[in-house]
């Protein structure tokens, strides 16, 4: 685990003197939004309907999973939706992800949009995120949405529909502290009445939270089927290596969900753990193993490793399951919201 999550997880003497910065945080978050409600800062309206997707916890996964189904779903009804990823660059203009992208020039999440919707998704990338979302709608006239990642707290850019991601499991909850005494970005009981809320973890022990949403629905992570990464069709359950001797492969970032993975499908005894730093950069080296043994990584890990994959790399996706309200709310609202646009 890392050092931050064990910090976020506790009530240290450390925590009660950050709580009162915790305030003044929160306290700048409702100011900045009602500024830009009462125009006193300006705001941008995009030409086509704006979709935020954001977790409240910085410590939340499944973002990237998320945001696969929603364009999956939006292309099956017709639509062309378009994804805008903020990266830090230095002065260079927005561009376009395209299925050519290599582990060598782009990010784990990144790798991973274009692993699964190739072609069938626009995905441009860019510093100022209204400008490389300008420059998306000019390149592809075609493009009827945009998801963006990251803009729960961005009111600069207005959005149409706010989808946020609330999970209460130990891991992403924490203490239940705003930054920097918690993980929390934003306090829960100020959910927008107008946000979407989908709802991880156990939800039960936060009744006095969750009653007071407008709109939430459940959610859940599946973890149970992994692939080849040299041959992506030979798909099986992850339960089948239960008599396999098999080296899993994390680093900081993924090490809490993978693990859960291995203990639900009953590969906790013969599973052996081999944890890096986050951020680790995987060499061939790392997977000095004796052939023929299983290795198994997060999908985001595996797809960085592409190059130097030998035909034991597994891969194991997070996916997601949502029910068909939220599907049906999400086409509702962006039926009326195109039809204002």
């Amino acid at each position: 685990m890392k050092l931050s999550a064990l910090y976020w997880h506790r009530f240290t003497p450390l925590h009660i003197i950050l709580w009162p910065i915790s305030l003044v945080y929160e306290l700048s978050l409702i100011t900045r939004k009602l500024c830009y409600w009462l125009d006193i800062l300006p705001s941008t309206k995009l030409p086509v309907p704006v979709i935020s997707v954001d977790a409240i916890s910085i410590e939340a996964n499944g973002k990237t999973p998320l945001i696969l189904w929603l364009v999956n779903n939006l292309a099956r009804h017709g639509y062309t939706p378009g994804i805008v990823i903020r990266r830090n660059f230095s002065a260079k203009p927005p561009i376009a992800i395209t299925s050519a992208t290599t582990p060598e020039t782009t990010d784990s999440d990144t790798l991973l949009f274009t692993h699964h919707l190739g072609a069938t998704c626009l995905i441009w990338t860019g510093n100022d995120r209204i400008q490389t979302a300008q420059a998306l709608l000019y390149a592809h006239p075609n493009c009827d949405v945009l998801i963006f990642s990251d803009i729960l707290q961005y009111h600069q850019l207005e959005r149409d529909i706010e989808i946020t991601l609330v999970d209460f499991s130990d891991y992403a909850y924490g203490n239940g502290l705003l930054l920097p005494a918690g993980p929390l970005r934003t306090n829960p009981r100020r959910l927008n009445q107008d946000s979407i809320i989908l709802v991880a973890g156990g939800e039960h022990n936060f009744t006095m939270i969750t009653d007071n949403w407008h709109t939430k629905y459940p959610i859940k992570w599946i973890t149970e089927t992994v692939y080849n990464v040299l041959k992506p069709e030979n798909r099986r359950l992850l339960s089948s290596f239960e008599e396999i001797p098999i080296h899993v492969i994390v680093d900081e970032s993924d090490e809490e969900w993978m693990f859960a993975a291995i203990q639900t499908a009953g590969l906790n005894t013969g599973a052996i753990l081999h944890s890096f730093s986050e951020h680790h950069r995987f060499v061939a080296n790392d997977f000095d193993f004796p052939p023929n043994e299983v290795i198994l990584m997060s999908e985001k890990k595996a797809l960085l490793c592409q190059n130097f994959a030998t035909e034991v790399l597994w891969a194991l996706p997070e996916e997601v399951w949502i029910g068909i309200e939220f599907e049906n709310t999400i086409l509702k609202q962006l039926k009326i919201k195109t039809e204002q646009c």
